[in-house]
């Protein structure tokens, strides 16, 4: 099991519960419960980055049915395999990070040998001097670190803290980004943040305030008028992505919003272009069985290989020693006045511009 240092200012140590789980390829995962108070509950994984595997909001489960239905041990999940495809082993949570390395499409050399897996190697590290304290009364933190490092290599280190409101239907994730190599190197972050059943269904809309939007694929460009509804699941749905330039309000904030068909629940994800320049929406809406997901993906750039975001000059260069820190809002509601809310803010920051559509960003 983990170590976590419950630091004296946790006053109900009993919010925070750890599990062991012990078959199959969950055999050594650890779970981390948090429940600050009876609205919200969540899990985190420790094991696999110290990603958000689901929250619970009164008797709404946010998150998404990976057709791999439990938490995957990193040693289950080939990130080297030939395909560079082996990430997806191991894909179940709410909120993965991926990076830090590389964060997009897979990526060979000349000879075809695999240089950047799938979305790198953050999420399927484990991590260590977990902690948790209560930095003023009502709010928890739960946070630990995750080392990326290689001989030779890049040497990168990730602090995340998960922030819990006593009461509120929402959590900040606080993430700073070290370089301990010693040379300057460039990384890449993308919060792949999945939600599926129970709260996507036929109908339910995406509202993303951007200044430009452009699909991926033909594939996707043939459905660029229907991009914000999701469809019911279909046997064989072919992925569509959209790639976007968000747009701020006037602190510098932005959000992205899913809401189900009724408009009766939604959850949407807050953060500052200036530290993520870049969204990507991915629309999963294939069978239940083979996994009925909507992605909104903020990042530092677009899923691409590597090579092509350094080229279009989206990788973050640190010098040795240097930080950069991120930081999201995760937001939750289950109720129709807390949905309009939602997305009244985000139709309201869209009426600074009229977006454009673009073949490529």
């Amino acid at each position: 099991m983990y170590p976590i240092t419950i630091e004296p200012s946790v006053t109900d140590p009993g919010c925070l519960r750890t599990e062991l789980l012990e078959d199959g390829v969950s055999a050594g995962v650890q779970l981390l419960h948090v429940e600050l108070s009876s609205q919200l509950s969540a899990t985190l994984v420790p094991s696999r980055g110290l990603g958000l595997q689901s929250v619970l909001v009164g008797d709404l489960l946010f998150g998404w049915r990976s057709p791999q239905r439990r938490p995957v041990h990193p040693q289950y999940v080939p990130l080297g395999e030939p395909s560079g495809l082996g990430w997806l082993d191991g894909f179940t949570e709410l909120l993965v990070r991926c990076g830090l390395t590389s964060n997009g499409a897979p990526e060979f050399d000349e000879r075809g040998q695999l240089t950047h897996p799938l979305h790198g190697r953050i999420a399927n590290l484990p991590a260590h001097s977990m902690f948790a304290r209560s930095p003023e009364p009502g709010v928890l933190e739960v946070g630990g670190c995750v080392d990326e490092v290689r001989f030779h290599f890049d040497k990168w280190r990730l602090w995340t803290t998960y922030r819990f409101f006593e009461n509120e239907l929402r959590i900040e994730v606080i993430d700073t980004v070290e370089n301990l190599a010693g040379t300057a190197r460039d990384f890449q972050m993308l919060y792949h943040y999945n939600l599926g059943q129970p709260l996507l269904d036929a109908g339910a809309r995406v509202h993303m305030p951007h200044r430009r939007i452009a699909p991926r694929t033909p594939h996707a460009a043939n459905g660029l008028e229907q991009w914000s509804v999701v469809p019911a699941p279909a046997s064989g749905f072919e992925e569509q992505v959209y790639f976007f330039e968000p747009l701020a309000d006037d602190w510098g904030r932005t959000l992205a919003v899913l809401e189900n068909a009724s408009g009766s629940a939604a959850s949407a994800i807050g953060f500052r272009p200036d530290e993520l320049s870049c969204f990507s929406l991915w629309k999963n809406p294939a069978a239940e069985a083979d996994g009925y997901v909507v992605g909104l993906e903020p990042a530092t750039n677009y899923p691409n290989p590597k090579s092509v975001e350094r080229q279009h000059g989206r990788t973050v260069w640190l010098k040795p020693g240097e930080k950069r820190s991120i930081t999201l809002e995760l937001q939750f509601a289950i109720h129709s006045q807390g949905v309009a809310e939602l997305v009244a803010r985000a139709k309201s920051i869209q009426l600074a511009a009229m977006p454009v559509v673009v073949k490529e960003i």
